[in-house]
Order: structure tokens, then sequence, then C-alpha cells
């Protein structure tokens, strides 16, 4: 399969090109030219699938025309070597649990799958001897997941770029304390800086000329799309559990008969990005919340159509502080695609532009914002009513679904992390001494090595020149 640029005037990539590559020439994202419907036999067997083989008939779906099915299989059933369980939290909203990897959060699976693909890759191109570069923007959990995911792997050395002061102290030890092939550099500034960092240096024709560079950013297909199989297994559970029911005989599922609504914590948008992605695969979802901090850009363009990117807010939910996020590129084009188009008129969904959703409605792409006094008073009452401890991220998708799931829906929010990558804040709000998980206590006996920078890009440029 191809891949083309979200700006259109880059040429066509392979999958490995697009992998090797993680950004277009033209600077835009990659996106791959044909998104297969899923087959009726899928929907038919998934309540009695593994999530290992729920993940594979996606991932071929994807990646079959690219990687040979056992090579795909193998990387599929390594990566995922742990569960992502959906658990009941009150009457009709569950919980889909993303955090029992190896770093305790969600990004464990795309982190995972890309570096054991990109090793393939690497693997199977004759220029062996040269290493691959992957740098990355973190806000937190993406650094841990990917510094973690590659730690070891030959022929690659990882560049995590994270903002001074800004991510949680058990975050930046998951991914300053590793070594090896693993280079944490400490930016002066906040997540943007990082990100805008890492673009810049794709397209600077030295550091190409240097060494070979890609990132593991939900900018890189093979980051983000696999981040949709956790969505069909979330699918795949409440149909386990007959809390939903099964696809038509024609696997044509309208949006009047789905009752599933998904509410997803979003920065950078590459989590719901492939949520979005799976349902023009098929997935019966009804809508989508986009949950924001007070990282508000997504939720304003939803109620005005205007996309005004602003600098970012620190906040308690501090990984989803991104005030412009690179995929909201990929959702533009996802939903200008004539395929696409016909395929939501197919299922009874109908003009998902400009505005996509929001208060104007008509569509089933919503949005919610909350301020940290917000999020602080959703953790106290999900707390106090039901036991179940909420992370600050999580808390904005559960509060989403709190006042916007409507009578006879279904609903689910993501818990992208474990409450415990962020203690201090989470037993200051519940007045708790949350213990602390022994993959998390391991990371924090590490002696933390990391490189000061500003944010200008000539000291990375000149940092990267030198190695």
């Amino acid at each position: 399969m191809l891949y083309y640029s979200t700006n259109h005037t880059a040429a066509r990539a392979t999958l490995r090109e697009a992998v090797v590559r993680g950004l277009a020439e033209d600077r835009g994202l990659y996106m791959p030219e044909v998104i297969k419907q899923l087959p009726a036999s899928f929907w038919d067997e998934i309540a009695d699938l593994t999530f290992q083989e729920v993940a594979y008939r996606v991932a071929d779906a994807f990646f079959g025309e690219d990687v040979s099915a056992e090579d795909l299989r193998r990387i599929v059933y390594d990566t995922l070597s742990f569960d992502t369980p959906l658990v009941r939290v009150e009457d009709n909203i569950y919980a889909l649990e993303l955090f029992h990897g190896p770093t305790l959060a969600f990004k464990d699976v795309g982190a995972r799958f890309m570096a054991r693909l990109l090793q393939y890759f690497i693997k199977a191109d004759k220029r062996t001897n040269e290493a691959v570069n992957v740098l990355v923007a973190t806000s937190g959990d993406t650094g841990s997941a990917v510094a973690n995911g590659f730690l070891g792997v030959e022929g690659i050395h990882v560049y995590v770029l994270y903002p001074k002061g800004k991510v949680s102290p058990i975050q930046e030890c998951q991914f300053t304390t590793l070594g090896r092939n693993i280079t944490a550099v400490e930016v002066d500034g906040v997540f943007d800086d990082c990100q805008r960092l890492v673009k810049s240096a794709f397209m600077d024709a030295d550091l190409n000329a240097h060494m070979r560079l890609t990132s593991a950013n939900s900018i890189n297909v093979a980051r983000f799309l696999p981040q949709a199989f956790y969505y069909f297994w979330a699918y795949a559970q409440l149909r386990k559990a007959r809390v939903v029911g099964g696809l038509s005989s024609d696997s044509n599922l309208t949006a009047a008969d789905s009752n599933l609504v998904v509410a997803v914590p979003s920065g950078n948008f590459g989590n719901i990005c492939s949520a979005l992605f799976g349902h023009v695969m098929g997935l019966p979802i009804t809508r989508f919340i986009a949950a924001n901090n007070a990282n508000d850009v997504f939720y304003n363009y939803l109620q005005t159509g205007i996309y005004t990117p602003q600098p970012s807010l620190p906040t308690i939910a501090n990984a989803m502080d991104v005030g412009d996020p690179s995929n909201f590129a990929r959702i533009l084009d996802l939903y200008s695609r004539e395929d696409v188009q016909q395929r939501l008129n197919q299922r009874g969904i109908s003009q998902p532009l400009p505005s996509l959703g929001g208060v104007m409605g008509g569509s089933f792409i919503y949005g919610a914002t909350y301020s940290d006094e917000q999020i602080a008073d959703t953790m106290r009452d999900c707390y106090a009513r039901t036991a179940y401890v909420l992370d600050p991220h999580g808390a904005c998708g559960y509060r989403a679904l709190k006042e916007q799931l409507q009578q006879g829906e279904v609903g689910i929010f993501l818990e992208t992390a474990h409450p415990a990558k962020f203690k201090n804040t989470v037993d200051n709000i519940l007045h708790l001494d949350l213990p602390i998980p022994e993959k998390l206590q391991a990371f924090m006996r590490g002696q933390k090595q990391s490189i000061p920078l500003s944010n200008k890009f000539d000291d990375f440029k000149a940092f990267l020149l030198s190695q």
C-alpha cells in the first residue's frame, strides 16, 4: 500500500519509507491510500477472539500488503504481551484501562509495535550498518513508552525531547534513567517547542545528510494506527459480556443502531485519530467525544469551524498540554476523502465537515473542555461514589461521558495512564497515599541522565550534528 501526504505535494511513499521518514518531505503527515473495510466474518467472530487475534486481523488490514503474515503476527503478538481490560465503573460507563503495559500508559501499544516494525524494516534493508535515529517529543507518556519500546533494539538510537519541569517526576524517571541507546534531551520550553524542534529536524538538509531520522510521535503511521487495536478489543469485550449487540448480517450498522459512545482524553489527537480510522473500517460507535483540558483548540474548532492554534497551557493533565495538535491535519484529511464520505453515508452519518460536531450537532465527533478545578472535582466525585481512582486525563473522558451520555447508551472512556504516574496530584486531590507499582519503582531507582538544551533549533541541530 502507498501513503500520501496530508499536504498533497510530496511523492507517494511505501510503508517502509513512511515509517522510516516519519514526516513527508512537504511536512505533511502520511495517510494510507486505502482504508479497508473489515469483512462480515470478523464481526461475526469478534466476541470469541483474543486481544492478539483481534489486533492481528486489524493489523492485517493496515499492513498486510507490506509485511508477511508470519512476521506481522509475530510483531503483533510480541507487542501485546499485556491486556487492556474494560472495567465497569458505574451503570453504562466503563473504563478502558490502557496502563497495564511496561510503562503503564496507552502509548506502550503504539510504541512497542513501531519499534518492532521499524526493526523488521531495518533488518530487511541492505543498508544494515546505517543506524536509524528516532526523534520523539513528549509531554510525558510518549517518551517513556517509546524509550522503553526501543530500549536495546539494535541499529536504532532514540532522542527523547521533553519540556523542562513540565512532566511528572515519575514520567521523567522512565526515560532519563535508561542510558544505552536512549538519550533524553531536556528542553527549556513547552511541549510545542519540542514538537517544533522534531519537525524542523526532519526538514533540515544538513541533518538528513548527517544521519537517518524518523519520528516515534503519533505523526508516524506505525505509532498511531496500531492504537486502533484496543478500540476493537473494547467493543469485543462488550460483545463478550453482551452489553452491546452485534452487527447486522450485511455488516452495515447505522448510527441509529449503535448505542456505544467513546470519550478520548485528547492532546496531540493521535489516539482519537486511530479510533476514527477504526470507525471508518466499520467499528460500530455512534459518536466520539474529544475530551480536552484547558488546551481547548479542538473544542473551539467544533464550536466555530475555525482552527486557531494557541500556546499550550500547563495543567494537571499535563500529557494533554498541546496547543497545536499535529493529528488535526489527519482528521481533516480523513473526512475530506470521497471513500470515507461514502461509507459514512451508508451508515447513516452525514455532514462530518466543516464543524464535525460540537454544539452544532449533526455529526459524530463532539468535544469537551475542563479546567484543573473541574478535573479535580471529577476525580473526587468519582472516587467518593464508586471508589474508582481516576488519573487527571481519564477524569476528562469520564466527565465528558457523565455530561453527554444519553439514556440507553453505553459509554467507554480511556484511562490512558496509571494514576500513580501522577501520584502527587492524585494524592493531594483524593487525600490518599497511592501505592506505586513495582514497575514504576524500578524506574525511580535509576540515575537521571539528560542533556539540557534551549528551545532554539540551531542549538538542537548543533547537538545532533555532534552525535
